[in-house]
């Protein structure tokens, strides 16, 4: 396997169950992710997706098949490091990733790991903060902050090693509905302009709105996956009991009433723009 990019080729995924012999997490997942997508991946608690992110940077070995980051197998001792380098992961619950008494500490902890200069480590360190907002914060310690703080000195933390890849385990989950829209904001940013490759993980559909592609799970497997207007006019995604987000129910709305509305059109800011220039 060469060349950039994300690759799942035929892989499955069993956790050991002592009642039940081996329950599936994953099965027969291919897909592949190219450098500069933002990609959003959704389903209901239990359809695989952590599993799957947990895949990407080889804290979880794939029990048949294989993962790729650049070409790179996670299954190879001697390549993790590198895969680890390449992906960055912030997960649900940031109190599992923070392990220093200071912000800056906990920001600095990646650059030092990597031998790099002090002057490169504290440019990666402002860098992040700024990113994040976060630079009132910088000698603070991280238990005392509020969970959507957290959330993102561990967002920062990720950002300060230059992933090509930045994957976000329901990244919203402890955020108020202004730290939600900054955070979402962040993260289009870094991979409009800093060319970062976006996977976000969430059961939310309204977190994924400005996703270039959706890929949705069930039971471990592929469900849906395609643009998120593609997805969203699925009758098939009310099997699965998940929420349409608003923008696409008004959008299907309209559609379904002989009123086409462009693709580009992804938040219902933009949908009301568009309206009023029919007018």
């Amino acid at each position: 396997m060469t060349g950039q990019g994300i690759e799942f080729v035929n892989v499955t995924k069993h956790y050991k169950d002592s009642s039940q012999g081996k329950t599936p997490a994953l099965q027969d997942i291919s897909l592949s992710i190219t450098k500069g997508e933002y990609v959003g991946l959704l389903g209901m608690n239990g359809s695989g997706k952590s599993t799957l992110a947990k895949l990407l940077n080889g804290l979880l070995k794939p029990t048949d098949g294989k993962v790729y980051i650049n070409g790179l197998d996670t299954t190879n001792i001697e390549q993790l490091s590198e895969v680890r380098r390449l992906v960055g992961m912030v997960f649900q619950n940031p109190d599992n990733q923070l392990i220093s008494p200071v912000i800056e500490e906990e920001i600095a902890f990646g650059p030092e790991n990597l031998g790099l200069p002090i002057s490169e480590i504290n440019r990666r360190i402002n860098w992040a903060l700024q990113v994040c907002g976060l630079e009132d914060k910088r000698y603070h310690a991280p238990h005392l902050l509020s969970g959507g703080q957290k959330q993102r000195v561990a967002l920062a933390s990720a950002l300060a090693m230059l992933p090509e890849y930045l994957v976000l385990d329901e990244p919203t989950s402890m955020l108020d509905p202004a730290g939600r829209k900054e955070l979402l904001a962040h993260l289009r940013v870094l991979n409009k302009e800093e060319d970062m490759t976006i996977l976000i993980i969430s059961h939310n559909p309204e977190d994924l709105v400005q996703a270039d592609r959706l890929i949705v799970l069930d039971h471990g497997s592929i469900f849906l996956q395609g643009t998120p207007r593609e997805v969203y006019a699925n009758a098939k995604m009310a099997e699965l009991g998940l929420d349409t987000p608003a923008v696409y129910q008004l959008i299907n709305q309209l559609e379904s009433n002989g009123y086409p509305v462009p693709e580009n059109v992804k938040s219902v800011r933009e949908l009301v723009d568009y309206l009023c220039l029919q007018l």
